[in-house]
């Protein structure tokens, strides 16, 4: 069982996509790692990269391309300046040039130097190859970014030795029904067992340093989509809601920062369709900074990364006025480890599952969060995930475009609103009457991502993607 951790779970990036984009450009460091493992990095003479299945069929739309690059050059994506990232690529196209990780000035043309290969290799839908000639021979490493912002090579597939890289919790969670069993022996919380777990591999210190700095990039996302107006880029000239929406909204008091932004929320007129509206707002307002290749967290993808944010940020505006860092930490522990049930059990890629594994799982994530901080038992909160989930099975991944754009972005609302709904029921719900738990709704998930046609997954061959001709748009 691998040891998942909440920081896995939720990643700081740069959009579109965490399986298209943070994936492949993770994918391009660790090989750029492997090559000097083996001390080869210094006798690279060229460098090429092949993209198989879903990050070819849809890569142009999510930058897979950009991330390549950016990966190679040496960039963080927790770090590089978003208003930097154009310059960068088009450095490296006008002058058929890389410095490779920042060290070797290598000749790069993306135009032949990256391939798009339609075809699907066996292991996983996104699949990548960089090839560099070491002493006039090609030497090939495969990739595969399994969602998430998650790399995996395929020799882990049946690598049983692999197993002992992987440091065990003290409370291994596997299945839901193993974090109940945990939770009621020991008279915990979700928020509680999940901490353990966390202070096994590093400090609480650290753990709220890190959640802090997660908290703080979700609500500059949040204060930067909504206070920026215009199209976004991709071709399909597709407006911001947010800003026009915040407009709107947000009243006439001042501020200057995203804290002081939050506290105005706080202040204004609160109705069951105002509050709708603010959800709304904040969810999309991430999803358009993340179509923007502006930097987001993963929760548990970039597609998906308006859920989480949106629903925390409901919690603290509209449902308690004095929620602090102590609220942020347990909603954010208790979703990360949601989230990780289902990753552990079925699947967090769109290109493996539809958009159920990604606004299913993050509508999962956030429900079961929100029911902890408002009162619910470890039973209550693994109801609403069930709850949220259950209303999300079978939803395809059809992106316009391959652009992560639409429907993805009011997805995003719609997954935010299904678990404050799924929060709500599921406070009033006594679990011993529950017919559906969740360790059935996950298998029936991955069985329904099985049994879903591939034009489904991620491949802009079907749904939507086919059924809206972009010179509609």
């Amino acid at each position: 069982m691998e040891c998942i951790s909440v920081f896995d779970m939720l990643k700081i990036g740069v959009g579109p996509s965490s399986s298209h984009t943070l994936g492949p450009w993770r994918a391009a460091e660790q090989w750029i790692s492997e090559l000097k493992a083996s001390k080869n990095f210094d006798k690279v003479q060229s460098i090429s990269v092949d993209l198989y299945g879903s990050l070819s069929l849809t890569g142009k739309g999510h930058a897979t391309d950009y991330a390549v690059m950016l990966g190679l050059s040496g960039a963080d994506p927790e770090t590089v300046p978003t208003d930097n990232i154009h310059g960068i690529v088009e450095n490296i196209k006008t002058s058929k040039s890389i410095c490779f990780n920042n060290e070797k000035l290598l000749s790069f043309n993306p135009e032949t130097q990256i391939t798009f290969n339609k075809k699907f290799l066996p292991f996983h839908a996104n699949a990548l190859v960089f090839t560099a000639k070491i002493n006039g021979k090609n030497k090939k490493s495969t990739f595969y970014s399994i969602g998430g912002g998650f790399v995996v090579k395929e020799e882990r597939k049946n690598a049983k030795a692999n197993k002992a890289i992987f440091k065990m919790y003290p409370y291994p969670v596997s299945l839901g029904s193993d974090l109940l069993n945990y939770c009621k022996t020991l008279n915990w919380s979700v928020s509680d067992l999940v901490l353990e777990n966390e202070k096994s591999i590093r400090n609480e210190i650290d753990i709220d340093n890190e959640l802090k700095r997660i908290w703080n990039t979700m609500l500059e996302c949040m204060y930067i989509g909504c206070h920026t107006e215009g199209n976004l880029p991709g071709g399909l000239n597709v407006r911001r809601r947010a800003h026009d929406l915040h407009l709107k909204l947000k009243g006439d008091l001042p501020y200057e920062n995203p804290q002081e932004w939050l506290e105005t929320i706080r202040k204004t007129e609160v109705k069951f369709r105002s509050i709708l509206k603010w959800v709304s707002c904040f969810a999309l307002s991430v999803n358009e900074v993340n179509a923007s290749l502006g930097r987001v967290v993963t929760a548990p993808t970039n597609g998906s990364a308006g859920v989480i944010p949106a629903v925390l940020m409901y919690y603290m505006v509209i449902e308690n006025h004095e929620a602090d860092f102590s609220h942020i930490k347990k909603f954010l522990l208790v979703a990360g480890e949601i989230g990780s049930i289902f990753k552990k059990g079925a699947t967090i890629s769109a290109a493996m599952g539809g958009c159920q594994a990604e606004i299913g799982v993050s509508s999962a994530m956030a429900a079961g969060a929100l029911t902890e901080l408002l009162g619910g038992t470890p039973e209550q909160v693994l109801v609403a995930a069930e709850i949220a989930m259950e209303h999300h099975l079978g939803l395809t991944c059809d992106p316009i475009g391959g652009l992560v754009q639409v429907p993805c972005i009011e997805r995003n609302s719609m997954g935010a609103i299904k678990a404050i709904h799924a929060a709500e029921l599921a406070l009033d719900t006594n679990p011993e009457n529950v017919k559906v738990p969740i360790d059935k709704v996950v298998s029936t998930m991955w069985e329904t991502a099985k049994d879903m046609n591939s034009k489904y997954k991620e491949t802009s061959e079907g749904g939507l993607a086919v059924g809206v001709n972009l010179v509609d748009c």
